[in-house]
């Protein structure tokens, strides 16, 4: 009972903010904010997503791992899908490859950014970040496979002129997504659930009370966090659409092209997960802070063109999901130099280094194409 009453005192702010937020949300949906009103929208982002990480890690507690990350992963990119239909749905100009955009900056965001973060992190703690080459080289291989089939394939099809596809082909691809993300759900649940598993220098699986918060929450403690993390995710990215015409407005202002809409909007939906991930490194779990990289850039894919494919049939204007060449080139250099940082299980910094360096050079010619 002293448990409780602590963790709920604890949950105050973390349950006040979400709602503030909601309510700001109601206020100025449909609207295009200006001055201190962008100003306040953005604080209250930051306190959504800030709220949105603690429920998180305390449901993840609750179910354990892995099924705490794919939660997490989960979550953040339906509503993702929400913002991204709804930004399309408003047109104006590159509304047509704003889902490829949105959608590669997150693979981009996840494999270099946060992935990159959280090796360097536990390499620079215990000189190697230990993780289990299995599990993650599986995780990669999914990702590896939707993201060529549906970001790649569409500018070297032949039934359409231009990075599109035809209806038939999108279906198809959409499919192939869906089905590969729910293998990689049920890999990652089922039979080879400890193959994500966090493991010891030795590569052993650790226990799940071996993790940095011993114990779980209880059941009534995780189902008031599991609601207020709805309610939290649901701020963050309506939020960040209302401020999208302020992030529009300041794109154009500095004279960078639309793609940079898509990374900013993608750096935002996955800022609950970038701090997790880097809370998990910190206390020695770099395994789960790869589930929430890999789980999340397997979720934007498999979830996110399965239902850009559905919405499509009343978005007006053309579906462009094909990569333009500089594009490919760092996917393509991405999945490789991923592929060698998996295979050993052990990263050292310079893996971290070649990540890091990849995740700024997609930021630098985003804005520098």
């Amino acid at each position: 009972m002293v448990r409780l009453q602590a963790i709920l005192t604890r949950l105050r702010w973390t349950i006040s903010l979400p709602i503030i937020a909601d309510l700001e949300l109601l206020l100025t949906w449909g609207s295009h904010p200006h001055g201190l009103v962008v100003v306040l929208i953005a604080a209250l982002l930051a306190g959504a997503v800030l709220a949105a990480v603690h429920h998180a890690e305390v449901v993840a507690h609750q179910v354990g791992e892995p099924l705490g990350s794919l939660l997490l992963a989960v979550a953040v990119t339906v509503i993702e899908v929400g913002l991204i239909v709804a930004l399309m749905v408003s047109g104006g100009a590159g509304t047509e490859t704003l889902a490829r955009d949105t959608v590669f900056s997150a693979v981009m965001v996840c494999i270099n950014g946060i992935a990159g973060v959280a090796l360097l992190i536990g390499a620079l703690r215990h000189r190697l970040a230990v993780f289990n080459p299995e599990g993650t080289g599986a995780a990669l291989a999914a990702v590896s496979t939707v993201a060529v089939l549906c970001l790649v394939l569409p500018r070297f099809t032949t039934s359409h002129a231009g990075p599109i596809f035809t209806g038939a082909q999108l279906s198809f691809a959409a499919s192939a997504s869906l089905a590969v993300y729910v293998l990689f759900v049920l890999t990652q649940t089922g039979r080879y659930r400890d193959f994500f598993l966090p493991v010891d220098a030795a590569g052993e699986v650790l226990e799940e009370d071996d993790g940095p918060h011993a114990g779980t929450p209880g059941v009534r403690a995780a189902a008031i966090s599991g609601i207020a993390l709805l309610v939290a995710l649901v701020g963050v990215v309506g939020l960040a659409k209302v401020e999208s015409g302020a992030i529009k407005d300041g794109v154009h202002a500095l004279g960078m092209p639309d793609a940079v809409v898509g990374v900013v909007i993608a750096l935002l939906v996955l800022l609950p997960e970038s701090i997790a991930a880097i809370r998990q490194a910190r206390a020695d779990r770099v395994q789960v802070s790869l589930n929430l990289a890999f789980g999340s850039a397997m979720a934007s894919i498999g979830l996110t063109i399965p239902a850009i494919a559905v919405a499509s049939h009343w978005i007006d204007g053309p579906l462009a999901l094909g990569l333009d060449p500089t594009q490919m080139v760092l996917l393509a250099i991405t999945l490789v130099v991923s592929m060698l940082t998996v295979v050993p299980g052990r990263a050292k910094t310079l893996h971290a280094g070649l990540h890091l360096v990849l995740f700024a050079s997609f930021l630098f010619l985003a804005a520098n194409p």
